[in-house]
């Protein structure tokens, strides 16, 4: 776990040098305008000045923060960072100057007569854009962490509501059973042993060849209450994708539920992938459903969906009972 007050992203580093070099460009044309100086060479010496003051925070400050400032007690981060923030700035004008002169651009006299009172200046000037910037990285940082616990606190309530409903429906299944066939009965129980240990660890994702393979005992185990009557079929090889726990097992859950009839001679269930758009099509050949809107169960999943993948439940087809999931880019880590 990364210390929030410590953590700098790579894009924030490229937006401060975007800002730097902008910044140093449009203070030093002024200044050039204002002294009557070309203002060309003004902006020249302005972005060379940025990305060489940039770039010596970008080094000196990573440095710090990834080698120095976690070994230390935070009574010392301040002092260092000073330390640190005004050598970026004075060392970065100092090379600035000495690159500007290089190249031939026209600097304005103070800059080479008075060198050094000037990088110490825009040393202390760098101190204090850094405090600023730091400021700002540690509440983004804050935020960050905040909204993360909360998303990860509404999988784990969504998660909740999923094994109760899965269980209920299993013990019904089992406590009617127990009058017609114990033998069967004392196998279901034993399935659903088998099925929760499968599910019980803390991933919010699976693979999806573990998802189908928890179908397959799920499907088994309502197999012993309707008699071999429920079929998967699964169409072409299993991609190598990461899902939802319990995505695949609740829409099947939901086929048998609402489109299983007792007396038809069986429910197939179709499994495809559309690996172009990344997306996995479940239908079923039994009663056609009645409307597109969802209930408890997939209104959760279609909230897990938009939560770790960026991705949506859809039905695509009513008279076929045909589900779209799109996957999206699934990532457990919500913050990145």
């Amino acid at each position: 776990m990364y210390n929030i007050a410590l953590h700098i992203k790579s894009r924030d580093w490229i937006y401060i040098l975007i800002i730097g070099v902008f910044f140093g460009m449009f203070m030093s044309s002024l200044g050039y305008i204002l002294l009557e100086y070309p203002w060309l060479d003004g902006a020249f010496f302005g972005v060379i000045l940025g990305f060489s003051i940039t770039t010596f925070s970008l080094v000196f400050i990573s440095y710090m923060n990834k080698n120095i400032l976690p070994r230390l007690k935070e009574v010392y981060w301040l002092p260092l960072s000073i330390v640190f923030s005004f050598l970026s700035g004075f060392l970065g004008t100092m090379v600035g100057i000495y690159i500007a002169e290089f190249i031939s651009i026209e600097l304005i006299p103070a800059f080479r007569e008075q060198i050094v009172i000037i990088s110490i200046l825009i040393g202390i000037l760098t101190y204090i854009v850094g405090a600023l910037l730091y400021r700002f990285v540690k509440m983004r940082n804050q935020k960050d962490v905040i909204d993360n616990e909360y998303i990860q606190s509404r999988l784990r309530s969504l998660e909740t509501q999923l094994n109760p409903h899965f269980l209920f429906n299993a013990l019904n299944s089992i406590a009617e059973l127990i009058h017609h066939d114990k033998d069967k009965a004392e196998m279901a129980i034993l399935k659903v042993s088998s099925f929760l240990r499968n599910t019980m660890n803390e991933q919010a994702l699976l693979t999806l060849k573990d998802e189908i393979k928890n179908v397959g005992e799920y499907i088994e185990l309502e197999n012993i209450r309707f008699s071999d009557k429920i079929h998967l079929e699964i169409t072409g090889e299993i991609p190598r994708w990461s899902v939802p726990k319990f995505s695949l097992q609740l829409i099947v859950e939901n086929a048998i539920k609402h489109s299983f009839v007792s007396n038809k001679e069986s429910l197939n269930i179709k499994l495809s992938f559309d690996m172009r758009h990344k997306i996995i099509k479940i239908e079923n050949d039994g009663l056609a459903m009645q409307k597109k809107s969802f209930g408890v169960g997939l209104s959760n999943l279609n909230q897990r969906l938009e939560l770790l993948c960026k991705g949506s439940l859809s039905v695509e087809s009513l008279e076929r009972s045909l589900f779209y999931i799109d996957l999206g880019e699934c990532c457990e880590n919500t913050n990145s």
